[in-house]
């Protein structure tokens, strides 16, 4: 596929409503980026040399793709098996629980997303804003789909709290949720799926904080993210890699506002592994697949009775 094809399928967000749409996807933008010739460049980050960005030619308008860290990017090589490996892994979830495969899993998931991602960064300049829209909408999409495939019931949509004053329902609060997961009519857990915590983090604790106080439920509150690095640097002799993660932030609320019950990542910063409190709360995302997610539903502490208006968008 041309360069032009692959971004406007990347676009189109009705063209992935299905995990193979995503690995399909996958497969061509691989074999596209590995594909001698096809590209203006490869840049190495100056600070931390596992992260490179591709350069278009003119077909791309010879911009820049966001940070990729090649030690999870999977090559068109490695990527085929890999993906058929994913998905025997997900059809048996709770029976796949090895080293590898959790490696498998995070990497295909990061290598899927970012292949997205990367594409997107081919649209001229005037179209970023919506290029970040469409990427961090499929990468909600993608994480609601791998659920339901592992034999979730998860839908995006509106969970409506009703606030009763002297025994009475009066009226509801409406919140908008990436991740609803439900076992009935139970609400079980209520997650965020967001590819950079960027200005995303406080709404995150806020939102655990202020369901707790409504219906006096400790429902169980995740964040799963993409990354959380971003270019830095004017030309391609400067590039190099910022992290747009803020840990003060995240201690602050962690232990004055209440802690989240699991923060994932595909691509973890090296500081989430060893600082005093990060470490205690943030994993990649395999702990959440095949081990804190099931631990969770199986928590006692439920919201019975509180409405969810499932979103009418692909799972």
């Amino acid at each position: 596929m041309t360069l032009k094809a692959l971004v406007q399928a990347a676009s189109k967000r009705e063209n992935f409503t299905e995990l193979k749409h995503y690995a399909e996807f996958c497969r061509a933008w691989l074999d596209f980026i590995g594909t001698p010739g096809n590209l203006q460049a490869e840049i190495v980050s100056r600070n931390e040399t596992q992260y490179r960005f591709l350069q278009f030619k003119g077909d791309g308008s010879f911009n820049v793709t966001r940070p990729l860290n090649y030690n999870l990017l999977y090559g068109k090589k490695e990527a085929d098996a890999a993906i058929k490996q994913w998905f025997r892994v997900l059809a048996a979830v709770r029976k796949s629980d090895t080293a590898k495969n959790r490696v498998i899993v995070n990497r295909t998931i990061y290598t899927i997303q970012q292949c997205i991602g990367a594409a997107l960064d081919a649209l001229p300049a005037g179209q970023s804003n919506t290029a970040r829209k469409i990427n961090g909408d499929l990468f909600e999409r993608f994480i609601r789909l791998i659920l339901v495939v592992v034999g979730i019931d998860c839908t995006s949509g509106v969970v409506n709290v009703p606030i009763e004053i002297d025994g009475q329902v009066e009226f509801s609060m409406s919140y908008q949720h990436d991740l609803i997961i439900k076992s009935g009519e139970f609400v079980k857990i209520i997650g965020s799926a967001k590819t950079s915590s960027k200005d995303r983090l406080e709404t995150i604790f806020v939102d655990k904080f202020l369901l707790a106080r409504l219906t006096g439920k400790d429902v169980p509150h995740v964040a799963i993210f993409l990354n959380d690095v971003q270019r830095k640097g004017k030309t391609p002799q400067e590039y190099g890699v910022n992290a747009t993660f803020l840990p003060g932030h995240f201690k602050g609320y962690t232990v004055k506002l209440n802690p989240l019950d699991g923060v994932y990542y595909l691509d973890i910063r090296p500081n989430m592994l060893t600082e005093k409190i990060l470490k205690d709360h943030i994993r990649t995302f395999d702990r959440f697949l095949f081990g804190d997610l099931w631990r969770l539903l199986n928590r006692a502490a439920v919201v019975a009775h509180i409405q969810t208006t499932t979103s009418r968008r692909a799972p």
